[in-house]
């Protein structure tokens, strides 16, 4: 059977990363090239300078509540972009070093039964990065052209309300200050959306060896060799165990960041379409809401297919044929399935885990933030 090349799932991922200057080539990290020049060059102008121009603009409508509010979701969306792409540059060697672990033999399919099992997860994650990317996509099409659309470009409207320490009203100043701002949200967009995409699959990856491995503990084969196929069973679990743990350290500290960001942002967002009249302004707002719940379901219902998939792994010791098993054997199955009791959980920062109930919270949590702005802003 051919072999399965894990990476190549989300090889387009790697490609735009590469692209945007946070990918370096080869097997390790940054090196003295010119790759590294271009990547330090992106982050000062896409990263660096979009998010200080819109935090020095912050300071002068501080007293504006929808001012404020129309600035800071995407200031705090941009700021946990950058945020992510130093936890992705400063793990660079540890997270290369997964791919390749991926595509060992350990991780690889047995059969053609196992390879058609683990293919709705491969199309789950998919579906759901396609809707996230077409809400992203059609977020970045109204948030660049708005100005144009509502034809408020003539009064020299930027896309984002930023200070810059020259005149933007005046020819080819706006111009070129609105075409580096398109590029800028552009870059970051996708920065995040990839790295989002790319911890997603890796827990993709991980349900998957857990359907792997309880497919294999379901249909041991009592032979002569039977001894060996179970040590071996249990060397696959704790591989797997290992991956999902440096994995889970390349991005514990970036999904409590992310979780709460998407809080603050969806209240934010939903309080600007209650403000803001009904325009493409409005419709990219409409977009962008609905693209940060799709990116923080991205990672709960990943999570929680970890979660799920490593429970079974105790009923499937029990669904092979164990009476025919040596006495030895049977006790190592179960202190074998004395480990298995308490399912694998992915955490951030140990605080609270991906799962469908997480998501939940989320969600009740930003209709707080919501209610409290519109709170607020109701004249009294």
């Amino acid at each position: 059977m051919e072999r399965m090349d894990w990476t190549r799932l989300f090889k387009i991922n790697t490609a735009i990363l590469k692209a945007t200057g946070v990918w370096p080539p080869g097997d390790g990290s940054y090196e003295c090239n010119f790759y590294t020049v271009y990547a330090i060059i992106c982050l000062i102008l896409f990263h660096f300078a979009f998010i200080f121009s819109q935090t020095i603009n912050l300071y002068f409508v501080r007293d504006d509540l929808k001012a404020v509010t129309g600035t800071i979701f995407i200031l705090i969306t941009d700021m946990s972009a950058t945020l992510k792409t130093y936890g992705l540059i400063k793990n660079m060697k540890m997270l290369k070093q997964l791919m390749v672990t991926l595509n060992c033999d350990l991780f690889q399919p047995k059969n053609l039964h196992q390879k058609k099992m683990i293919q709705p997860s491969i199309t789950n994650w998919k579906l759901i990065v396609v809707m996230l990317w077409l809400f992203c996509g059609g977020w970045l099409i109204f948030c660049c052209l708005f100005p144009i659309l509502d034809k408020t470009v003539y009064e020299y409207r930027l896309p984002f309300l930023s200070w810059y320490p020259y005149n933007t009203k005046t020819s080819p100043q706006y111009e070129m200050t609105y075409l580096y701002q398109s590029v800028a949200i552009n870059f970051l967009a996708a920065v995040n959306g990839n790295i989002d995409c790319l911890i997603a699959a890796l827990n993709m990856c991980v349900g998957a060896q857990f359907d792997i491995l309880c497919d294999d503990l379901r249909n041991l084969d009592i032979s002569a060799d039977v001894n060996q196929k179970f040590i071996n069973y249990i060397h696959h679990h704790r591989e797997i165990l290992k991956f999902a743990h440096y994995a889970n350290n390349f991005y514990n500290w970036l999904l409590f960041v992310q979780f709460f960001v998407s809080g603050v942002t969806i209240g934010l967002t939903m309080f600007q379409l209650t403000v803001v009249p009904f325009s493409s302004q409005f419709h990219a707002l409409l977009f962008f809401v609905t693209c940060v719940i799709i990116q923080i379901f991205l990672y709960c219902w990943f999570g929680n297919e970890v979660e799920v998939k490593s429970g079974r792994l105790l009923y499937a010791v029990f669904e092979c044929d164990w009476t025919g098993l040596s006495p030895e054997l049977k006790k190592n199955m179960m202190f074998f399935s004395l480990r298995l009791q308490k399912p694998l959980q992915i955490s951030a920062l140990g605080l609270f885990y991906l799962s469908l109930d997480t998501f939940v919270k989320i969600l009740r949590t930003a209709y707080s933030y919501f209610a409290l702005l519109r709170q607020v802003n109701t004249p009294q």
